[in-house]
């Protein structure tokens, strides 16, 4: 009953009328406050390493990618070094706030990809939302690790957590590079001022399997990839919002009847309205 009950809510919600989606505003609220503690979060992570290879970008992306001892040492550096007891303590304190940030772009996000949903209506869309909370899960556990790891090194033990880090850091940026195909995907489906936006957002994902695969050299760009969809998501949240408090109109012109629509909703190819038959000048003969 339950899954009959959320079945003929999705149908409902699919063909009723166009109308302003309020989703936008506490998406613009959730990307503002995830932008601010970003910044904040950024300036609590060391700064430097002390000898990691430069296509990691930030220290706390070569931690992440850490597979032994040797990688430790290149980002805080040996105990010969007079700044390894800050660089341990900048890194433990910004995964321990990093929690926070975890809820915030989580829900910035869901939110978000709920809100392309409830203007253009296809159910992928709606099972997207959970890409981001996935990734803030995988985050955490991440986190987790870390944590061992680090409470080794400092008293100059190996971790077996080490062994298991690869996989929730890979899980979560692949489900937050998931994510915004989803939503450049979106707006490609939005019409053609959106298309040139939601290209931008989806060519650079690519780059995602590059830096999992080689992070040495191009870890930095799954900040840059990452990025880019939550800027173009908070442009779009930002201009929905004011579409729905101040036009007092839809982002999106839906027309749920029309069978383009009806297609991608069901993810099948589009319904040729072309006659199955040539069309010929004139009277044909057997009309006669």
């Amino acid at each position: 009953m339950a899954g009959g009950g959320l079945h003929r809510w999705i149908e409902a919600q699919r063909t009723r009328p166009p109308a302003p989606t309020r989703w936008w505003v506490l998406t613009v609220a959730m990307g503002a406050a995830m932008l601010l503690f970003g910044l904040h979060l950024g300036r609590v992570f060391p700064a430097d390493a002390a000898a990691i290879h430069p296509g990691y970008g930030a220290p706390v992306i070569a931690f992440e990618f850490a597979r032994g001892e040797a990688d430790l040492f290149a980002v805080f550096g040996t105990s010969a070094d007079p700044l390894q007891v800050a660089r341990l303590a900048a890194m433990r304190a910004g995964n321990e706030q990093d929690y926070l940030f975890m809820l915030l772009y989580a829900a910035f996000l869901g939110s978000g990809c709920f809100a392309l949903w409830r203007e253009l209506r296809l159910r992928w869309l709606l099972a997207a939302v959970a890409l981001p909370i996935f990734a803030a899960l995988c985050d955490a556990y991440e986190n987790w690790l870390l944590f061992d790891i680090q409470a080794a090194f400092t008293l100059g033990d190996y971790s077996p957590a080490m062994a298991s880090l690869p996989w929730p850091v890979a899980a979560k940026f692949l489900a937050l590079t998931l994510t915004n195909v989803a939503i450049g995907y979106a707006m490609v489906q939005m019409g053609r001022w959106w298309q040139f936006a939601g290209t931008l957002v989806l060519i650079p994902c690519l780059a995602t399997i590059m830096a999992l695969i080689a992070p040495a050299a191009f870890g930095w760009t799954l900040t840059a990839v990452i990025g880019a969809g939550w800027f173009a998501l908070l442009v779009m949240a930002a201009i929905g919002a004011w579409y729905a408090l101040v036009r007092r109109e839809p982002l999106v012109n839906f027309d749920p009847e029309t069978p383009h629509r009806r297609a991608a909703d069901r993810d099948e190819p589009e319904i040729s309205l072309a006659p199955g038959k040539r069309r010929h000048f004139g009277r044909r003969k057997e009309d006669i």
